[in-house]
């Protein structure tokens, strides 16, 4: 049989010598203990260094979140400066806004005052255009043609210029109807049609501004229409007030 050899732990002798001779250590370590001599304190160094790093990161990120947390307390801070801004800019368009409320009722009030001392407009006076909106102007008034003369399109009328009195429904060589009325203070108004249509007033018969007098029945008429005031023709467009 062959003889086992055991095989030795490897090991290392430490030996402390002091300078005076006496108390000398000697110690013996194995390669395992030396091995975590060696470890041990390179472990302690890893774990500082992670410590240390882990340290300086967390600087760095709370340094990172106090900028943040500055700069959005800036912001806010703002915010607020421009809402102040705004509430100030709303409180004065609000008083400008009332003040000119208050202005227009004012106002309003006092054009409504002015219009209640002013006296009613005389409605006898001839002043209304005496056709509907389909009358157009063809010709106006001189001495040789002393009357304006109306262009009419069917379905048009003919209305009377002031509140007054038909005194006559006639017709002539030239016109097949002829109405007068007279409205008072020297004036008259004299509507003479070149076409056959129906009148509505009898003679005798009260007006009021804007009546129907004549209503066109044909394609196309004229009215050739005339103001006389103290038995003298005048122009028309000097007592109109509207035209069409």
């Amino acid at each position: 049989m062959k003889e086992q050899r055991h095989k030795r732990k490897e090991s290392f002798s430490i030996l402390l010598i002091s300078n005076t001779g006496q108390s000398n250590r000697h110690f013996h370590i194995s390669l395992l203990g030396l091995r975590m001599l060696v470890i041990i304190p390179i472990l302690v160094c890893v774990v500082i260094a992670g410590l240390a790093y882990q340290l300086f990161m967390n600087y760095g990120n709370e340094a990172t979140l106090r900028g943040q947390i500055v700069s959005q307390s800036q912001m806010i801070q703002q915010l607020e400066d421009e809402k102040e801004t705004w509430n100030n800019e709303k409180v004065e368009l609000t008083a400008e806004n009332e003040s000119l409320r208050q202005q227009l009722q004012e106002d309003t009030e006092i054009y409504e005052a002015d219009a209640a001392d002013e006296p009613g407009q005389d409605s006898s006076f001839p002043s209304r255009y005496p056709c509907s909106e389909t009358g157009m102007l063809a010709d106006t008034y001189s001495t040789e043609h002393p009357y304006l003369s109306i262009s009419m399109q069917a379905e048009g009328s003919i209305v009377a210029a002031g509140d007054g009195t038909v005194t006559s429904v006639s017709s002539d060589d030239t016109y097949p109807l002829i109405i007068e009325i007279e409205h008072g203070n020297g004036y008259k108004t004299r509507y003479m049609c070149l076409q056959d249509a129906t009148t509505k007033p009898e003679e005798g018969t009260s007006v009021k501004v804007g009546d129907t007098l004549i209503t066109i029945e044909t394609e196309t008429a004229q009215l050739d229409y005339q103001v006389i005031l103290n038995d003298q023709p005048i122009d028309p467009l000097m007592v109109l007030d509207a035209k069409g």
